[in-house]
Parts: C-alpha cells; sequence; structure tokens
C-alpha cells in the first residue's frame, strides 16, 4: 500500500510521517531527495548556479541553500526556473524508490509538500493532508532560521488548502499534541483496514 502525506510548509508532515514508522512503514522524504539531488549532482549545481548566479555556491562549491531559496521564491518565474532544473531527477528519483520500496514493505508513505503540484495524488492509494494553523506554520519555518517575511513567501507560493483539502481522502488536524497526532493516525489506520498490515508492537 502506498500513501501520500502532504500539506504546507510547516503544517507538521514529517512528525507525521514518523508516527507511520510505528506502523512498520518505510517513509520515503520527497524533501530529502531533493537535498541529494542538488549536492550529490554536479550537473544541477552548474545549472543552478548559472541560472541563479554563482553567489549560490559558497567557496567550496557547495549550495547555499537559504539564498537560493530566497531569490527563488522572490516571484513565480524564479520559482519556475528552480522547478524546471530540480523536479525532473528529483522525481525519477522519488520513483525509483517508491518502485524498490513497495517491493519488499506492506506499507511505504511518500511524504512530499509538492505531491499534488507532481500530480502523485493519482498514484498514491490514500492521500493524507496534514494541516496547522497559519501562524503556527509560520512560527515553524521561523525556527529554523528564516524570516518572516521568506515564510510568508514560501507559504503564498504554495497550493491554498482548499485543494488540498479537494483531493485529500483524509485531513489530520495538528494544532495540539504528538498524542493527537498519534491517535488520528490509528484512526486513519483503522479505516483503511489495518488489519491487512503489521500492527505496532
Amino acid at each position: 500500500m502506498l500513501i501520500g502525506i502532504t500539506g504546507q510548509i510547516g503544517s507538521g508532515k514529517t512528525e507525521v510521517a514518523r508516527i507511520f514508522r510505528k506502523y512498520h512503514a518505510r517513509v520515503i522524504s520527497a524533501d530529502k531527495i531533493g537535498h541529494d539531488v542538488v549536492e550529490k549532482n554536479p550537473a544541477v549545481l552548474k545549472k543552478l548556479a548559472r541560472s541563479f548566479g554563482p553567489e549560490i555556491l559558497t567557496s567550496r562549491g557547495r549550495l547555499n541553500r537559504k539564498l537560493l531559496g530566497k531569490m527563488a521564491f522572490s516571484s513565480r518565474a524564479q520559482k519556475k526556473k528552480l522547478n524546471t532544473i530540480v523536479h525532473p531527477p528529483l522525481l525519477r528519483e522519488l520513483s525509483r524508490r517508491v518502485r524498490d520500496a513497495l517491493k519488499g514493505n506492506k506499507l511505504v508513505v511518500v511524504d512530499a509538500a509538492l505531491l499534488i503540484d507532481w500530480g502523485w495524488h493519482k498514484k498514491v492509494d490514500f492521500l493524507i493532508v496534514v494541516h496547522s494553523p497559519h501562524q503556527v506554520k509560520i512560527s515553524r519555518f521561523m525556527n529554523k532560521g528564516y524570516s518572516y517575511q521568506e515564510a510568508f513567501d514560501r507559504l503564498k507560493s504554495q497550493l491554498p488548502l482548499i485543494r488540498y483539502r479537494q483531493y485529500a481522502d483524509f485531513v489530520i488536524y495538528n494544532n495540539k499534541s504528538i498524542a493527537a497526532l498519534e491517535v488520528q493516525v490509528a484512526e486513519i489506520m483503522a479505516k483503511i483496514g489495518r488489519k491487512k498490515l503489521t500492527l505496532p508492537v
């Protein structure tokens, strides 16, 4: 079974994905794949530097992710430029990892903010949308060292909540505690037929 977890930045997708590990799910993070694609693929780094300027690279040739993000999310055109470079190799790697994971795991979870943008809501068996209050999402992103404007720009660049809900099989509200998230995940597992899957120890 393949489950997709999505939602806007700062909604708590990764925390929900961690809870699914208690059900022995193989969790695949699209964000982690994106990091790997950029950090370990010299061709991608070259394209980024050519498109956004050499200043996005450090003196050691590493990517300054915060600077690139600031530039890329400053406008739709800049964001499109970033996506055109990064998304093709990212999606190829995501597809490969999911194929491999499904061969040896009863439950595979894909954690991806852009899952709907990529059309992957059509590939998963169930789509879970994680939602948090707007200010909470902003605060979580700022806690990672970003400014309010940077957090706001990232949120603004994503799909509106109504679009996420349009495709969701389940919505998880992340506005309380981890325990409350665990209860919601357990309820979802019951609804999709957890008897077919390995239950948590």
